[in-house]
C-alpha cells in the first residue's frame, strides 16, 4: 500500500485490519452485583494537575496554577465528600503528579481508594513510538507503586488516547483492566487482532466526564457551555438508566474542574441520590472489574 493512498483507496484488508486491531469482545455484565445490589457505581477522578500544561512542553504559569488548584482545593473538597459518605473511588494519577505530590498519592491508597496508571506526564501516547510508550507505561506503574505502596492493576490512558500498541503493552504488563474506551456501557473482554487479551475494559464516555462541560481555554475560544444544574441532570439520568438496566454507572471527574464551590455540590448530590435507592454498590474500578470477570452472566 502506498503512503499516498487515501482511505477510500484502501483495499479491504487495510481498513478491516485497522478496525479489528482493538475491539470489544464478550460482554462481562454480571447477572447480580454484590449483596444483591441493583447496579454498580464506579466513581473516578483523573488527577492531572499541572501535567495538562506540561505534556505539550507548555510553561504557562497561569495554566499550571489552575492545575495546582486541583491539589490545594479540588482534592480536599472531593476527599471530604467521599469520607462523609464512606465511598471508595479510583484515582488515576500521572507519575509526574505523584512525584510532585507524593503525600496526596499516598493518601489515596492509605484511605482505601484505588490508584491507577494515567501516563507519565499525561503524554499523548497515541503519537509515541511503541518502545517509548511501553517504557513510559512501565515506568509510570513502577513510580506509582513506589509512592503509593500498591502496584496498580488498571490503566486509564491520558486523554483516553490509544495507539495500535497500547493494548499489547497493557496485556504484556499483566494489568487487570483498561478504562479508556467507549464501545459499551458494561465491562467486556478486549480483543487484539481477534484474540482475547485477558484485559477487561471498564468503559468511559465523554458524556460522563466533567471536563467536556466545564473546560476553559481562552486561546482556542473554548468556554464552559453547560451550567452545573444541567451537568448534574445528565449524570443523574445516566445513573438512573444504569440502575434500571441493572448495569454499571461509571463517572469521570477532575479535581481541577469539579473542585470549585459552584460545582462540587454535583458530586455530593449525586452520591446522595444514588444512596437513596438503597441498592447501589459503590466500588473502585478494580473491584467492579474483578466482580464482572468472575460473575459474568
Amino acid at each position: 500500500m502506498s503512503d499516498e493512498q487515501q482511505p477510500w483507496e484502501w483495499p479491504e484488508e487495510i481498513w478491516r485490519g485497522k478496525v479489528n486491531r482493538v475491539r470489544a469482545g464478550r460482554s462481562l455484565k454480571p447477572a447480580t452485583w454484590p449483596g444483591g445490589a441493583r447496579c454498580a457505581v464506579a466513581l473516578s477522578f483523573d488527577v492531572d494537575h499541572e501535567t495538562n500544561e506540561l505534556r505539550d512542553g507548555g510553561q504557562s504559569i497561569g495554566a499550571m496554577s489552575r492545575g495546582q488548584y486541583g491539589n490545594r482545593q479540588g482534592v480536599p473538597r472531593i476527599m471530604e465528600i467521599l469520607r462523609r459518605h464512606d465511598v471508595k473511588a479510583s484515582f488515576y494519577v500521572p507519575a509526574v503528579v505523584a512525584l510532585l505530590y507524593p503525600d496526596e498519592t499516598r493518601m489515596f491508597a492509605d484511605e482505601g481508594h484505588e490508584v491507577g496508571i494515567h501516563g507519565w506526564i499525561h503524554e499523548r501516547n497515541s503519537i509515541l513510538p511503541p518502545d517509548a510508550e511501553r517504557e513510559l507505561q512501565m515506568r509510570s506503574a513502577d513510580t506509582l507503586e513506589t509512592i503509593a505502596g500498591v502496584r496498580p492493576v488498571g490503566i486509564r490512558t491520558p486523554s483516553w488516547d490509544f495507539s495500535p500498541a497500547t493494548l499489547e503493552i497493557t496485556r504484556d504488563m499483566g494489568l487487570l483492566y483498561d478504562s479508556s474506551l467507549m464501545a459499551d456501557v458494561d465491562c467486556h473482554e478486549l480483543l487484539l487482532d481477534g484474540g482475547n487479551t485477558g484485559v477487561v475494559e471498564l468503559p468511559v464516555e465523554w458524556i460522563r466526564d466533567d471536563a467536556v462541560y466545564f473546560n476553559m481555554n481562552r486561546f482556542s475560544a473554548l468556554r464552559p457551555y453547560t451550567p452545573p444544574e444541567a451537568v448534574f441532570d445528565i449524570f443523574l439520568r445516566e445513573f438512573e438508566a444504569a440502575h434500571a438496566e441493572g448495569g454499571l454507572f461509571q463517572l469521570t471527574m477532575h479535581p481541577h474542574v469539579t473542585g470549585y464551590r459552584s460545582r462540587i455540590w454535583i458530586l455530593e448530590r449525586l452520591i446522595e441520590r444514588i444512596e437513596d435507592t438503597g441498592d447501589a454498590w459503590f466500588a473502585t474500578h478494580a473491584q467492579v472489574v474483578a466482580w464482572a470477570r468472575d460473575n459474568a452472566a
